[in-house]
């Protein structure tokens, strides 16, 4: 990286990865300070979206010397997109984020086209951006995270062998919700920021229902905000009374959540805050 991103980015590095399935992915490296995996090996926690996230999130691994409350050694690697499709990251997420056969529930399409209307988007990139979500493959995306890029960083990094975390927002925590539920080895805790679950027929209660009691051993905490369900947009009130559905159906033990003062757009930060303090504190 830059001399300029590094004073932005300390302690980050950055490169490109194409997985078994063809795709590029960009790839940032942050170690905590003074990291050595000579003497202590720490965890990997992947955080998805990276060319939004990685500003955000990424400086709070200085929270591991917080004298206040102290959060536990990691590593963070924030996935996003490289080259010309890094442009492109907000609708290829849906192709990697979302679970295979989610449904696309009126109320999002409803949020896409007042989009087009008020001119966050072209009628052409509302097109691609909805049909990415035709064919959604959360389950190559989860392949590659655990079984191409983990080793990599495994490698290059020193990893702990175990203690590994995931964190994702929006559809990144749809994702969250879908590895949890899929039982990945590699996560022994995920943070599910403000999931994406826009219907009462999304495969996350399906993958709900066909585990039954066999819920996964990995930490899960979950966080919504006010007001997603206060506001007045739709696809944000579903995305809450279905978390908040998702909840209810799960048993105490089994999962952590908070309820944070923002809203869908300004709660990224807070929520990655909340899972540190939640699942990674000492």
């Amino acid at each position: 990286m830059s001399t300029l991103w590094h004073g932005c980015l300390a302690g980050t590095d950055y490169f490109e990865m194409r997985s078994g399935s063809g795709y590029d992915y960009a790839v940032w490296v942050t170690t905590p300070p003074g990291y050595d995996p000579g003497t202590t090996r720490a965890p990997a926690l992947y955080v998805l979206d990276g060319n939004w996230t990685v500003g955000m999130t990424a400086p709070l691994i200085v929270t591991q010397a917080d004298p206040m409350q102290q959060i536990q050694p990691y590593l963070q690697v924030s996935v996003g997109y490289a080259g010309e499709e890094a442009q492109h990251w907000t609708r290829l997420r849906n192709r990697d984020l979302v679970p295979p056969g989610e449904p696309i529930g009126p109320e999002f399409v409803d949020a896409v086209e007042m989009s087009v209307r008020t001119g966050r988007m072209s009628r052409e990139e509302a097109d691609a951006y909805l049909a990415e979500l035709r064919d959604t493959r959360a389950d190559v995306f989860l392949a590659f995270l655990a079984d191409e890029l983990h080793p990599r960083i495994e490698r290059d990094y020193g990893t702990a062998e175990s203690g590994h975390g995931l964190f994702g927002y929006s559809y990144g925590g749809l994702f969250s919700l879908y590895a949890w539920l899929s039982g990945c080895p590699l996560f022994e805790s995920v943070g599910a920021g403000s999931p994406g679950v826009v219907g009462e027929d999304s495969q996350i209660f399906a993958q709900l229902r066909e585990l039954g009691d066999r819920l996964p051993a990995a930490k899960l905490h979950v966080t919504v905000n006010d007001r997603e369900l206060f506001g007045d947009l739709a696809v944000y009130q579903n995305l809450a009374k279905n978390t908040a559905t998702l909840l209810h159906r799960l048993p105490s033990r089994a999962v952590t959540s908070e309820v944070l003062r923002e809203t869908h757009v300004t709660g990224l930060q807070a929520s990655f805050l909340s899972y540190l303090r939640t699942c990674r504190s000492e």
